[in-house]
């Protein structure tokens, strides 16, 4: 275990960066803190936020899956270099301050080892400085089987805060979108001659009027497995030509679920580090 830590890239707490957008297009507005609303549990999103001069600015998405841990994509950090300071929870308004957010501070970021921009592995762990409070508007996410495959069956969500059209602003309050998955073999032939950049270890999911966009990086699609809403996708990349023409790209959660687990334990174990 040691051995594989010892490969992880870690940030140390952030500086302010700048400004990024982020997008849902075609999305409606998402019922407020009872995501997925079919079990009406409290929403497991956050939003990564960034300083802007004495305030802080919303620039991406993630999870929630321990007290202490959110899960996002490493493309945040080591592309757009994103320096994330704070993490809200159970926010649904970002305009207002409805007295149910959770604001915590960053302590540190793990990057996957094998992440590259042409390989995938695009995964990523923030350790905040104190536990959240889990209530009836944050909850933990959950999290697929290690190797759970998508199915095209499943109705899947995509949400964040974002524009509903390409260039529009962005929404001050939580949107979402389904998705429908798209198969593998039909993703990579839409994406041609990049079709090489669709790994395994990904899922497609929507395209033609819904997707996701800038910004939308690290934020979950969230699938109907049973009764349950699991999170089985991270917002990767997407169709650098026009977003909502091809299929957005995603992290695919549950063939990172042993190293999810073992950077998540140790760290806590080991000094709380």
């Amino acid at each position: 275990m040691k051995k594989v830590l010892t490969r992880l890239l870690v940030l140390a707490q952030p500086e302010p960066e700048q400004k990024i957008q982020t997008r849902v297009i075609w999305g409606d507005t998402a019922r407020p803190n009872s995501w997925p609303c079919v079990s009406f549990r409290s929403l497991p999103q956050a939003s990564l936020q960034v300083q802007n001069g004495l305030s802080y600015k919303h620039v991406c998405g993630g999870v929630l899956i321990k007290k202490q841990w959110v899960l996002t994509a490493a493309l945040l950090f080591v592309v757009l270099s994103v320096n994330v300071s704070q993490v809200a929870l159970g926010d649904h308004d970002l305009r207002k301050n409805e007295g149910r957010e959770q604001i915590l501070k960053v302590k540190r970021t793990y990057i996957h080892p094998n992440w590259d921009k042409n390989q995938g592995s695009d995964v990523a762990l923030i350790l905040l400085s104190t536990e959240a409070t889990l209530n009836s508007y944050v909850n933990l996410a959950t999290l697929p089987p290690s190797d759970q495959m998508p199915s095209a069956k499943w109705t899947c969500y995509i949400t964040g805060w974002g524009s509903t059209e390409t260039g529009g602003p962005l929404s001050d309050v939580l949107k979402q979108a389904s998705l429908p998955i798209v198969e593998i073999p039909s993703c990579r032939s839409t994406y041609w001659p990049l079709d090489s950049s669709i790994k395994d270890n990904m899922i497609c999911a929507g395209g033609r009027t819904s997707s996701g966009c800038n910004g939308d990086t690290g934020g979950p699609l969230n699938c109907l497995v049973g009764t349950n809403y699991v999170v089985h996708g991270l917002t990767s990349f997407w169709d650098p030509a026009g977003c909502s023409k091809k299929p957005t790209v995603f992290t695919r959660v549950s063939a990172f679920i042993p190293w999810v687990q073992c950077v998540s334990r140790y760290t806590l174990v080991n000094n709380n580090s």
